[in-house]
Order: C-alpha cells, then structure tokens, then sequence
C-alpha cells in the first residue's frame, strides 16, 4: 500500500486531531466550508481516498476486482494517523468516509475519541450494485457517472450551482481504478451487527432529501450506537457538508467543540503567538514576565492572541498587513518591529511590506510612514531579508 494518504492539515499543530473523510466521488475539499472553523481548536486532517484527488488508485495493496474492503482503507487512515504522531483522533466522515470512521470505532476503540457519521450507513444497499458499478468505471471511467452525480448528491435547487459543479469535477478526476476498488469495498460492507461495539460518543448526521443513504439509514446508525444523537437536515441531500455548510458545521461545533475557557483560549492563543512571532520572542517575554507584569501577558495572549488572531474570517498576512498600518498609524515604532518580522513568517515578502508602508503615507501620514520605512528597513537588513525596496 501507499505510505500515507494524500492529506491536507490545518489548525494548530498541538490540538487535538480531527480526521475529516470524504465521500466516494469526492476529494477532501467536500469539506472546505466547515475547516476554518474546526481548525480554530483542533488540528484538522483531511484525505482524500485511494484514486481521488491526490492520492494514487493503486492505494490498497490488492486493486483486484472484488478485493478491496473498508477494513483496507481503515487501515490506511490509521496509517495516516500514526504517520502524524495521533495515537487518539476525532472522526467525521460522509457516506463512505463515515464507514471508514464508523469501521475504525468498532474495531480500533483506543483511538477513536468521539464520532460523526454524515450522511452515512450500515449497509449501502445490494453488493451486485456496487460490483456492476465498479466493472462500469473499470471499462468507462469515472465520466460516465457525472451526468447522474448531481441527482445523487443534491437537491434540485442546490445542483448546478459553482459548488456543485467542482464536486462533480472532482468525479471526473478520480482514478477509475481506485473509484472502483472503493465501490467494492462498499458491495461488502455491513457493520449491522458490529453497531453495539461503538463505545466512542457519536453524532448521526442525515438529509432529509438523501436519495442515497436515505434518513432511515441514519436511524438505524443511530438505534444501533449505543446513546448515539441523531439530526436530520431538511434541504439537504448526500452532500450535507457542501449543501448545508453553516447547519453542518453548527452541529460538529456543537459534539466535537471543546469548551471555551480560559485555558483553552490562552493555549491556543499561546499556539498562535509562538507561530506568529517565533519561539524566541515569546521564550524571552515569558522569561521576562514578573508578578507585575504575569497579569497582562495572561490579557494578551487569551484576547489578542487566542480569540482575534485565532478567528478564521481573515488569514494571517492579512491580519499582518492591518497591524503594521494600525502600528504605523500610531507610531509604535518597537512593536512596529516585532511584527514586520511577524509578517515575513506569515508570508509577506518585502515588496509587500512596502506596498503597505506605501499605502499607510496616504491614509497615516508621510512622516509616520518615513519613520516606518526606516524601522522596516532596519529589521529587515538585520535580518538578512534580502531587499528590493
């Protein structure tokens, strides 16, 4: 099998891990809408299954026709996750990701801390439907079930809008093969029986309009887990996350958030910090902090750090670019220095640095942004930032 899925990670790098899993069709960008917002307290891992997006078709050891099972592509997740050091993870997944999910609780306790199933099933329906799909992409590709896809996936009203249509694009990229070994491993899927050995606390997501795992699937997910919740969203069909993102995400917040306390604020405000600024600059203010001056630091790094810089809405060179024109336009030119090296480790490249010196001379001031070209250039040639200025 292949090292490591194809994955994407988000949030910061000491949270605790929520693996997102697609569904079959899909890549991991099914679940775009909803990562901003889990990556602010957790580190968020997406993959993409064997033969879709960027992972190879030939992902399982065995692609012959009838050999792949949901156990295999559990087993490359649980690869995936002992590749990035999580010994325990926060599951999601749709439809066939939520079988993977749902597979890896029943069989791997240890590891599956709490659990979504979005969308998802016991059983998905007659093994020969699975098996004639699969010998149908192995001949024609994965094209010839793009016209179909939308009627499968979404509501009428939701298909054909931009979202729809990149879904549907991602179809028509996936290796047939990998598609195909992912179709088998749904013809022999039925963890009916194995429901009751679900320990982790589980959400059970549905659409009201899910042609495809319709929400009696999701009661009989839900009756069959042990104190498992159940939601059922109107207005959605089998792409509940790209259809329905804000409902979505508001019920993932709502299982998997962690409580936002103090402590939790100041962890990742301290988290962000260090990335922001460097470890060396934090290590010296901590080192510095005296019972007069504790206080304060504890107020910076709950609120500037951990509930301002922590929010998605904007990224981290934009949010850079805003406090060296709110710093310029104050004249605050030592923490001006701090955070024109914040912004290079946040990817702003000198000539950008410039651009925004430029841009504050007509709305600060010509003298506030003399001074700060001054102070720029000396951080920057101390740094050895090589200049174009």
């Amino acid at each position: 099998m292949t090292s490591v899925l194809h994955h994407r990670t988000d949030g910061p790098a000491h949270a605790p891990v929520l693996i997102l899993g697609p569904s079959l069709g899909t890549s991991l960008a099914v679940w775009d809408a909803q990562v901003p917002a889990l990556a602010r307290r957790h580190r968020v891992v997406r993959y993409d299954l064997p033969g879709h997006g960027g992972t190879p078709g030939g992902a399982p050891a065995d692609t012959t026709p009838g050999a792949t099972r949901v156990a295999d592509l559990a087993a490359l997740v649980l690869d995936l996750a002992d590749h990035l050091g999580a010994e325990q993870f926060a599951y999601a997944g749709i439809s066939l990701g939520g079988a993977v999910g749902a597979h890896l609780a029943a069989h791997h306790p240890e590891r599956v801390t709490r659990l979504a199933l979005v969308c998802s099933s016991a059983r998905f329906g007659e093994p020969a439907d699975w098996h004639e799909r699969a010998a149908l992409v192995r001949e024609k590709g994965t094209d010839t079930l793009a016209p179909g896809a939308p009627g499968r996936w979404f509501t009428p009203d939701f298909a054909g809008t931009h979202t729809a249509d990149r879904l549907v694009d991602d179809l028509c990229a996936a290796d047939a093969e990998g598609y195909a070994a992912c179709c088998d491993a749904l013809a022999t899927y039925d963890l009916r029986a194995e429901l009751p050995r679900i320990t982790a606390p589980t959400l059970v997501l549905a659409g009201r309009a899910d042609p495809a795992t319709p929400p009696a699937h999701a009661r009989e997910l839900a009756d069959g887990i042990p104190d498992a919740s159940l939601l059922e969203l109107a207005g959605a069909a089998h792409l509940a996350p790209a259809e329905r993102p804000e409902a979505v995400l508001s019920a993932l917040l709502g299982h998997f958030g962690t409580p936002d306390s103090d402590d939790n604020r100041h962890a990742e405000g301290m988290a962000v910090r260090r990335a922001v600024l460097g470890d060396a600059h934090v290590d010296r203010a901590v080192a510095r902090t005296t019972d007069f001056t504790a206080d304060f630091q504890d107020y910076i790094t709950r609120c500037a750090w951990g509930e301002i810089w922590t929010r998605p809405g904007l990224d981290r060179r934009t949010r850079s670019c805003l406090t060296l024109t709110a710093l310029i336009a104050h004249g605050h030119q030592e923490e001006l220095a701090m955070h024109v090296r914040a912004a290079i480790r946040n990817g702003l490249t000198p000539e950008d640095i410039k651009e925004v010196l430029l841009h504050s001379a007509v709305y600060c001031g010509v003298p506030a942004a003399n001074s700060a070209f001054a102070t720029a250039q000396r951080v920057l040639t101390e740094d050895g930032t090589p200049l174009t200025l």
